[in-house]
């Protein structure tokens, strides 16, 4: 239980007769309310009565100038007068509303819905007369919350020193959590208690090749659960991360409290602010039933509407890759066995091939044939260009062009190739982290892509950050990722970002940025390995805000059919594959596993090949984080439908009611289930499959084994 003291009672006691600002969700379930105590903001959330967050902070601490100096996050208690965080008073309130339906370019249903009430207050620090704005939102699912700074004569250049805004929840909750770090999401969900967070902290992580962990802080979004006769889901997360740097959640374990840190640049600097200006919006998302959350488009929402006037070149993109071959160490990506070369000095054609490579002529086209041969629109290659020998670990500037291929890769007679098929090569832009190199080079490889008939391409930022010292999640790499997604813009070409920021719901602002990785993917069953329940959590925290890459798909699930004895596998059923492509909302959706596994078991490829990549229309059938997900959803413009369902380490039954069909329709199902003996660890390639007519009446119940799954193809039956 929370402790609370005397004295923090009397205060309690004092401050209920303060005027507090009040706002009402358009359904009237949600309650904010706002308020000065002594001049500090505070707000609180209520959900049908019942207090969600309890009175917590807002705030900002900043640095007395913006001549930072080296690590000077150490603050002195005089610098506190800088702060944007006590001595107001309010001066002015606005209120406003809206209700909008937008459709995003590619999306998981056709229509989003945009409904909120706002309230914008307006505060003034007299000691120093400067002003902001606290803005809330309030829509059917949840607040959203932001600190918006006007131009003025006391306030138009500042440095953050943090960002304090607080979340005080009045009870310990179940919470799955990835612990904070400035570089990486690539970590393991864990699943405990709010108060055993910090006990937990120390062993919740492995090693990355770039890392800088935040202690007993976690990173959003946080997926909690109030259990209990009334369960409440609650998701907290941001919207809008640009020219910011994204936040962690520092933990309270013993208040049950969050609060807001920001990502740090090495000067110790959080945010270098020009007003007029915006934060990103702080969001919780409050439901009884965890399919509503789910469910949520409110960090969608909170983002602004594209300024791009052409979108027509964004389109959905199946996929397969040159990549899972080098991923589990059958192949590599550099060409030669060289450990030292000079871009623009190394003759790459007189170096010693290491008769590994993979982005060969002889191979690439062989992946063309396959790819075209069943339906797919794409192919990326990885290790294409020159560089690969010395990429990694070196701190290294000036590591790949961009733009010249290996002696092996002939890229305009591939191109061409690929093209007669009806194929579209994807590039691939690894930048070891050296982002001001990407920015040097980003036209001409553009250029080049749009010389050859690119239309997307993977980034990768693998590594520190160049310039040293900048994070993967600071201020300055943020404004990166989106100033190259508006230079792809201008050469009509998609980006799908590796090792980036977490998606905020910017694919709304920038379509063209389709989708990105952000989190521990398919890649990691071949590094440290994925638990069971690690894909029933994801679609709670990392893809609240956008699409990730999670490049599904291995039938091939045990490593040692490459390599005798080899203890690594992919901790899932096949037929838990098939069901990720539904559960896992990617419009750049990959079939990752190697053609030859795929022509052993052509009966289950044919869901990947039918499956689709963008929607109209998505129902979360049932769903609970940590242990499974059961997904409907009608393909983009046809009277489709598909359905999958997951397990964690736990078999499970689930019946499927089809009452979302049209009534009075008949369709024909296409199931795909795990085999009577299957199990993700002694027989994860049994499946079967079988044909059933269905109506909107029709109930399937299903049986998933360890780490399971099936899935479903569902087409209307056309009477002639």
């Amino acid at each position: 239980m929370k402790k609370i003291t005397v004295g923090a009672l009397l205060l309690s006691m004092m401050f209920t007769g303060v005027k507090a600002q009040s706002l009402k969700s358009p359904d009237g379930k949600f309650e904010m309310n706002f308020q000065l105590k002594d001049g500090v903001p505070f707000y609180n959330l209520k959900y049908n009565g019942a207090v969600v967050v309890e009175d917590s902070k807002l705030g900002l601490r900043l640095f007395k100038d913006t001549a930072i100096k080296f690590a000077s996050e150490i603050a002195k208690p005089e610098d506190a007068k800088y702060d944007l965080n006590n001595g107001f008073a309010k001066v002015d309130e606005k209120r406003d509303s809206k209700n909008e339906t937008w459709q995003p370019v590619l999306g998981e249903k056709k229509n989003y819905i945009n409904h909120y009430n706002e309230l914008a207050v307006t505060l003034n620090q007299s000691s120093t007369d400067r002003s902001i704005v606290v803005k809330f939102r309030l829509f059917n699912d949840g607040l959203g919350f932001r600190y918006e700074f006007p131009q003025q004569k006391n306030l138009n250049y500042f440095v953050i020193r943090e960002e304090d805004s607080e979340i005080d929840f009045p009870t310990d909750m179940k919470a799955w959590w990835i612990v904070a770090d400035y570089d990486s999401q690539e970590y393991q969900y864990q699943e405990t208690k709010v108060s055993e967070i910090p006990a937990k902290w120390d062993k919740a992580y492995d090693a990355n090749a770039s890392q800088s962990l935040v202690k007993n802080a976690v990173q959003s979004p946080l997926m909690l659960k109030k259990e209990g006769k009334s369960p409440l889901y609650i998701n907290v997360a941001e919207a809008a991360v640009l020219d910011y740097p994204a936040s962690h959640l520092e933990v309270d374990a013993q208040n049950f409290k969050f609060k807001t840190h920001l990502t740090a640049d090495r000067q110790g600097a959080k945010g270098y602010i020009q007003t007029p200006s915006v934060t990103p919006w702080r969001t919780i998302i409050v439901a009884p039933k965890a399919e509503e959350v789910m469910d949520s488009k409110m960090i969608f929402n909170l983002n602004e509407p594209t300024k791009y006037t052409d979108t027509s070149y964004i389109h959905p993109t199946k996929y397969m890759g040159v990549w899972w071959e080098m991923i589990i160490g059958k192949s590599q990506w550099a060409y030669s066995t060289a450990e030292n070369v000079h871009l623009g000095k190394t003759d790459f054609t007189k170096l010693t091939p290491n008769g590994k490579h993979a982005a060969n002529n002889t191979k690439v086209k062989e992946y063309i044939d396959f790819a075209a041969e069943n339906g797919f629109q794409g192919l990326l290659i990885e290790g294409w260009n020159i560089g690969w020998e010395d990429w990694f670990g070196h701190s290294k500037e000036f590591v790949f062009d961009f733009i010249t291929p290996y002696p092996d890769f002939d890229i305009k007679m591939l191109n061409d190739y690929a093209h007669s098929k009806g194929i579209k090569l994807i590039m691939h832009h690894e930048t070891s982290g050296s982002a001001t190199n990407y920015e040097r080079w980003a036209d001409k490889a553009f250029q080049t892509m749009n010389k050859y008939g690119y239309d997307a391409v993977k980034t990768g930022y693998v590594g520190d950050i160049i310039p040293r010292g900048e994070h993967h999640y600071s201020q300055w790499t943020i404004n990166h990722y989106y100033r190259i997604a508006e230079k792809a813009n201008d050469y009509k070409i998609m980006v799908n970002s590796h090792e980036s920021v977490r998606p905020t719901g910017e694919s709304r602002t920038y379509p063209n940025y389709i989708s990105a990785e952000a989190a521990r993917g398919t890649e990691y069953e071949a590094f440290g390995g994925n638990k069971p329940d690690h894909q029933t959590v994801l679609p709670f925290t990392r893809w609240m805000g956008g699409s990730m890459d999670y490049t599904p798909g291995i039938f091939q699930t045990k490593l040692d059919y490459y390599f005798p004895g080899d203890t690594r596998f992919v901790k899932t059923t096949l037929a838990k594959q098939l069901a990720l492509y539904v559960t896992m909302y990617m419009p750049l959706q990959m079939a990752a596993d190697l053609p030859e596994n795929y022509k052993k078991h052509m009966d289950a490829f044919q869901f990947i090949k039918d499956v689709a990549a963008d929607w109209d229309d998505t129902k979360i059938l049932s769903a609970e984080p940590g242990d499974y997900v059961i997904t409907a959803r009608k393909a983009k413009g046809t009277e489709n439908w598909f359905v999958g369902g997951i397990t964690d380490e736990n078999k499970r039954e689930y019946t499927v009611d089809f009452s979302f069909l049209d009534k009075g329709k008949t369709y024909e199902a296409t199931i795909y289930e795990d085999g009577k003996d299957a199990d993700y660890i002694d027989n994860p390639q049994s499946y079967h499959i079988y044909n059933k007519t269905i109506t909107s009446k029709s109930k399937i119940n299903f049986k998933m084994a360890r780490s399971g799954g099936f899935a479903i193809t569902i087409k209307k039956v056309i009477i002639l």
